[in-house]
């Protein structure tokens, strides 16, 4: 099973996603510690020259992982159909289920508050600014995914997507 998940810094994704990876169990991965990966390793020079680099190493990562039968919980913005498609082609490659899971955070002042209170475990990358948030590129979407508004406590939202991943797809 391949889960990935998506929406805008700040909405709680990174939070949803970890739990349920330890939930599953599944192997957790993060665009943001590739990207991180290959600035430090200098092939990138900051953040703007990641570019796409940090979802294909995540992607084969993801890859091997279900290779060797290991669910996998993917953690990435994915703003753009592109990113979006790079893990339908995963889990169409590897025969395995997909479930994309947008998180959104419909209290503006909340989200707010989230992306203003953010520190970095990934000093490479810089916690983006509110206005950053609000400006940035974010696809409308288009096919089945599982939408969760996360305003309140994570155990219930949680709960939620592990029932959509177990639900026959």
């Amino acid at each position: 099973m391949l889960i990935a998940f998506a929406g805008l810094p700040g909405t709680g994704k990174s939070t949803l996603a970890r739990l349920v990876a330890r939930r599953l169990p599944a192997a957790y991965l993060r665009v943001d510690a590739a990207e991180a990966g290959l600035i430090e390793a200098g092939l990138a020079a900051g953040p703007a020259g990641v570019g796409a680099a940090g979802y294909l190493v995540t992607g084969r990562l993801a890859g091997s992982c279900l290779d060797a039968g290991v669910a996998v919980v993917a953690d990435a913005v994915n703003p753009v159909a592109e990113a979006r498609e790079g893990w339908r082609r995963i889990a169409a490659a590897k025969g395995v289920p997909l479930l994309f899971v947008e998180v959104t955070c419909s209290d503006t002042a909340l989200h707010r508050r989230r992306v203003e209170a953010r520190e970095t475990d990934l000093p490479v990358l810089p916690v983006p600014s509110w206005q950053q948030v609000v400006e940035r590129e974010y696809e409308p979407w288009e096919g089945d995914r599982l939408v969760i508004d996360n305003i309140g406590a994570p155990e219930p939202q949680v709960e939620r997507i592990l029932a959509a991943a177990s639900s026959p797809r």
